[in-house]
């Protein structure tokens, strides 16, 4: 039977003034037709390269991908557009970019079936009824924009199954959403997939869409390295010339000798097994904050429009804490990070931040105090795209009016960048430009650190990483920093956490 997705000896190359990155290099793989598969893998393994070229967003350097059997790579840009159209529904890992800002959600739904020729009235019947599975009956009138980022990823899913594509693929469909939320969105897209016999490719970090999924296929360095059936033990792969990758922690050595037994293969390290690698020495600890309250909300209530977000919340912010901000999606948590950052007022309260009050401040005070006291990543990092991750970092310090002294590639270093730092920011995967972000920030040595769902978009290594340096920041550096947060890595990090349930 032939597959309906068929990728050989995939290689895509990334050429930049620091060297050429390679996303994929030598990846095979091949799916059935109504088969379900999630993709894992750490950030920048490839993941994300592998699932646009499987949409026609990118073209193979070397090696040929086929789709539904179509050769994706004989196909024009505008075939390209037209097959993907007809036959594939995308969920962006940039969500929001996928939404028109200018329409309701329920028009953003409906959207594709429209295009297709369907009845307006028929179209948005669809639209409801899709929205009233993830919960949002009450927002199909609302605009995006006017959505939490939760909300607005629920949207976004809606929109790229409503017209039953026969492909369906989903770069972390529930990366920003509480677990309740994201257990919903993964049981419609098993329910959309199935009910349509359509083949579905899932990107993820999260281990919950192995609950959907017929295989899992994990992804190192831009090659498949291991898959399982569901509910069984994972399997190494081994490619046709031979080339396997062995787990992380399995085998720290240089040379390894390779033995054949009679029903097994046996590697046996030749030399010295090495010890794991010591951790860095701890950065210089600054308690200088440490305990003073940095920020406080005084009965602060938030509304937009007749719709109440937060209501009377008071809240002290002090340095040298981690304080991890819960709830579910659309819950307030962004709204709490925006009025510290002085970026939203009250719409009653008080909100102050190093003892000045900000409702008092006008727009260029504001953005002032923001420049010397505050750093805020967010959702979406923001980066410049055709500078460099360390011209990045830079270009914030410069900003602010600091001077680099080396804080820039050392804050890049302590994420984990210390090979990306000429890499242009739009060849650097979801989870690195969400690294660059956090370490703009750290660079600035601001009082106030404002992250939004630092590890949305991180696998589980990287992710416990970055939460423990944003736990170091504040207690090594003394800053106080605030994170919204659904992960419970993160959360068990915290040094106080606040429930806007």
């Amino acid at each position: 039977m032939t597959p309906a997705l068929d990728v050989r000896d995939a290689f895509r190359l990334y050429p930049s003034r620091g060297g050429t990155a390679v996303a994929l290099q030598g990846l095979s793989l091949s799916v059935a037709a109504g088969e379900i598969v999630a993709v894992l893998g750490p950030s920048g393994s490839g993941k994300t390269t592998l699932l646009r070229t499987l949409a026609g967003f990118e073209q193979l350097s070397a090696g040929s991908v086929q789709v539904l059997g179509t050769d994706l790579g004989r196909l024009g840009t505008t075939a390209r557009a037209a097959f993907r159209a007809a036959n594939i529904g995308f969920v962006d890992q940039h969500y929001s970019r996928t939404l028109s800002p200018n329409g309701s959600c329920r028009d953003a739904v409906a959207l594709q079936l429209v295009l297709d020729g369907a009845d307006r009235e028929a179209a948005q019947r669809v639209a409801d009824a899709l929205l009233a599975r993830v919960g949002l009956t009450d927002r199909a009138g609302d605009r995006p924009l006017e959505l939490s980022g939760g909300e607005q990823q629920r949207v976004a899913v809606c929109a790229a199954i409503a017209h039953r594509p026969r492909l369906l693929l989903a770069d972390e469909p529930a990366g920003e959403l509480d677990a309740a939320s994201a257990e919903t969105v993964y049981q419609l897209l098993g329910e959309v997939a199935r009910e349509a016999g359509a083949t579905a490719v899932i990107v993820t970090h999260d281990k919950a869409a192995a609950s959907i999924a017929d295989r899992l296929v994990h992804i190192r360095d831009g090659r498949l390295v291991e898959q399982s059936l569901n509910g069984h033990e994972r399997a190494l792969v081994v490619s046709r010339r031979g080339w396997i990758r062995l787990p992380d922690g399995l085998l720290d050595a240089d040379l390894v000798a390779a033995e054949r037994a009679s029903d097994h293969v046996v590697l046996r390290p030749l030399g010295p097994v090495r010890a794991a690698v010591p951790d860095a020495a701890p950065a210089p600890t600054h308690t200088g904050r440490t305990g003073v309250v940095v920020a406080q909300l005084r009965d602060v209530s938030k509304s937009y429009g007749p719709r109440t977000v937060l209501s009377n919340l008071s809240l002290d912010v002090p340095g040298g804490r981690l304080t991890a901000v819960v709830g579910r999606s659309g819950s307030g948590k962004t709204t709490l990070l925006h009025l510290l950052a002085g970026l939203e007022r009250p719409t009653e309260g008080e909100v102050l931040v190093s003892g000045e009050a900000l409702g008092e401040m006008r727009r260029a005070e504001l953005a002032a105090n923001r420049r010397r006291a505050i750093a805020l990543v967010a959702q979406d990092p923001a980066l410049v795209p055709y500078l460099s991750a360390r011209e990045n970092v830079l270009l914030a310090l410069r900003i602010r009016g600091a001077e680099d002294d080396g804080e820039a590639e050392r804050a890049l270093v302590e994420v984990g960048l210390g090979e990306r730092l000429d890499a242009r920011a739009e060849k650097l995967s979801a989870g690195e430009r969400q690294r660059v972000a956090i370490a703009r920030a750290l660079a600035a040595e601001v009082e106030l650190l404002l992250v939004d769902e630092p590890t949305a978009r991180l696998d589980e290594e990287n992710g416990r990483a970055a939460g423990a340096l944003l736990a170091r920041a504040a207690r090594e550096r003394g800053m106080a920093v605030v994170c919204a947060t659904h992960d419970p890595v993160l959360i068990e990090l915290a040094d106080e956490v606040v429930s806007l349930e």
